[in-house]
């Protein structure tokens, strides 16, 4: 059985920094993209980042570029979200995602984790 699980998240004042981490176990995702979504109170799932198989492709959603970094360790199986400067309106819950494809996507997405709270106090 595929399970992805997610830690690091936590409670930060604005202006600090977090690091997610999410490793997949079950089966290795060494060929497929990985992405970060979150959801905030009330609002949709937005996706955040992503980052090819290879790990020499990102994309990012334009509110966090800059501040944001994801990376992935395909022999650790495992995706990471460096989060630098954040704002109270980052506070959500993160998921990790797998994608079937191997370049960067922000839709299509068939793997997902539990979520992890993270919360930006101002």
């Amino acid at each position: 059985q595929v399970q992805l699980g997610e830690l690091g998240g936590g409670l930060v004042q604005a202006g600090g920094s977090l690091r997610l981490s999410c490793t997949a176990s079950g089966r290795t995702f060494s060929g497929n993209a990985m992405g970060w979504f979150r959801q905030a109170p009330g609002k949709d799932r937005e996706f955040v980042a992503a980052i090819s198989w290879s790990g020499y492709t990102t994309d990012y959603t334009d509110s966090v570029k800059g501040r944001f970094t994801i990376s992935r360790d395909n022999p650790k199986n495992t995706v990471y979200l460096q989060m630098n400067s954040l704002k109270p309106e980052d506070t959500a819950v993160y998921y990790c995602a797998a994608s079937p494809i191997a370049t960067v996507s922000r839709r299509g997405y068939i793997y997902w984790g539990r979520g992890t709270q993270v919360t930006v106090s101002s």
